[in-house]
């Protein structure tokens, strides 16, 4: 059975030494005490040993100062009132004004019903707090604990740039007993559970709490753009260009690309990252397992990454509208922390489903484009392997491309290409030679900038190569400045 904890118990199994400074001030001036309300609220005192449903206040996680924001569901179950709402937004404007990274672990059934819509509308005020925060470019983590429900999952609970979630929480927005109440029957099992949101997109991990400080100081240490803790050992420089590479045919290189040995965008992480910290799905219900969105650190460099993983694609989830949504999010959390995005370019082409283009699929390839090229923070793509049609152009302007030896980028998969031109697949080698698709030639037409050599291939080095790929990465990070739309449009202005 899942261990449950309370605010106090939480804070002193996450914070350091489970030390912590509050922040409360004493609830304003409650309802008469005699009445139903204040004998209901003498009782919740009483019983929890807290004068209200939130702690708040400031410590250190893994030596990092953060402030919290923690519900205490055996207050009235954790529900916001007037008072409870001052409390919170206090802590929110106050971390704001310090610069602190605010963690956030609700547990509330939602609204007071005792205080109505006074309450209710309080959601509204506290969202206001949560979106400056966020707006001020510091990190905002949730942790929704057992149960999360009503306005509360609907306001601060669902805003953060992580969200993590106890195992077996009942997490939703509608509560259980309300919708048997309303409707006369269970509301369906297994849907308002932390794994099932898991699953489908809705939150980015299920955590227990004693892996929670470690969760949520690897992610900071990432959104903050810290140094790491323990720099790695100094590695011997690796030339990002050979002094000569053989010229390599087009056919060869793509080819070679499709090897099922040949190390993805999972291995680049698992051989070349650290810090890493998977996230999952657009946040907004939907995921897509063709696509990996993590916080990672390439070197000393801190970075949102959005991948393409070819072998998720190639094992039956081709990269759909949904995946382009997860790629955006990716954008947009680079954006409002101010850190570099990385993303990682190896498809063998866009879903070709009825279901991808009754989903928009054309419409995300562009506005992921639009939001690339625009994206207020400094962009690096690196060309691992197959760059196939337009879900590959999605991932590709930035501001720094770096390309494997044996990466290529073609407006279609070279047979689909030979169907069009010559309405035969067999004659896809001669028109991926005249299309201009290796690596060498986006390297001489301006396409990339960086090669990073294989020796000869990949597939057959894998470990090297991903270790390669990241110091690549890394340097290629180093000072790295956001560009413009114009200096990322510059480059396609001239073609071969």
């Amino acid at each position: 059975m899942t261990e449950r904890v309370g605010a106090r118990g939480l804070l002193r199994r996450v914070l350091d030494g489970g030390r912590r400074t509050s922040w409360d001030v004493p609830p304003r001036t409650g309802p008469d005490p005699g009445s139903p309300y204040g004998r209901d609220l003498a009782a919740a005192r009483e019983r929890s040993g807290c004068d209200e449903a939130v702690h708040t206040g400031e410590g250190r996680l893994r030596g990092r100062r953060v402030a919290f924001v923690v519900s205490e569901f055996r207050f009235l179950a954790g529900s916001i009132g007037l008072a409870t709402a001052d409390r919170i937004v206090a802590a929110v404007e106050r971390a704001t004004a310090e610069r602190l990274p605010l963690l956030a672990a609700p547990s509330s059934g939602g609204t007071r019903m005792q205080e109505g819509t006074a309450a209710f509308v309080q959601m509204a005020r506290i969202t206001a707090a949560v979106a400056a925060h966020r707006a001020a470019g510091l990190p905002y983590l949730v942790y929704l604990r057992h149960p999360t429900t009503g306005g509360v999952f609907a306001s601060w609970g669902s805003l953060g740039h992580v969200t993590a979630a106890e195992p077996g929480a009942l997490i939703g927005f509608l509560g259980p007993r309300v919708y048997e109440g309303l409707r006369g029957e269970p509301f369906p099992p297994g849907v308002q559970v932390a794994e099932n949101l898991a699953a489908k997109g809705l939150l980015d991990a299920v955590v227990g709490v004693d892996d929670l400080a470690e969760v949520a100081a690897r992610a900071l240490d990432v959104l903050c753009g810290a140094p790491p803790s323990a720099p790695p050992a100094a590695a011997p420089p690796v030339p990002l260009v050979p002094a000569a590479v053989p010229e390599t045919a087009a056919w060869e290189s793509i080819e070679r690309s499709r090897r099922p040995g040949r190390p993805g965008v999972r291995d680049l992480l698992r051989h070349g990252a650290a810090d890493v910290t998977p996230l999952s799905g657009t946040g907004e219900g939907e995921a897509d397992r063709g696509i990996v969105l993590a916080l990672a650190r390439f070197g000393a460099a801190p970075c949102v990454l959005v991948g393409q993983d070819r072998a998720g694609q190639r094992a039956g989830n081709p990269l759909g509208p949904a995946g382009l949504r997860v790629a955006r999010r990716g954008m947009r959390l680079a954006a409002g922390l101010g850190l570099p995005l990385v993303t990682v370019v190896d498809t063998p082409g866009a879903a070709l489903s009825a279901e991808a283009e009754e989903g928009g699929l054309a419409g995300e390839i562009a506005r992921c484009l639009a939001d690339l090229i625009s994206l207020p923070a400094p962009t690096l793509c690196l060309l691992l392997g197959e760059g196939a049609g337009g879900a590959a152009l999605a991932l590709l302007p930035a501001d720094r491309v770096l390309v494997a030896r044996h990466g290529w980028l073609a407006p279609l998969p070279p047979e689909g290409a030979s169907l069009i031109v010559h309405r035969t697949p067999a004659r896809a080698d001669e028109l991926a030679a005249a299309q201009g698709v290796r690596s060498a030639d986006l390297l001489r037409d301006g396409f990339a900038d960086v090669l990073v050599d294989e020796r000869p291939d990949a597939a057959d080095e894998p470990e090297a190569f991903c270790r390669r790929a990241a110091a690549a990465v890394g340097r290629a990070l180093a000072g790295l400045a956001p560009g413009t739309a114009a200096s990322r449009q510059a480059r396609y202005r001239s073609g071969p």
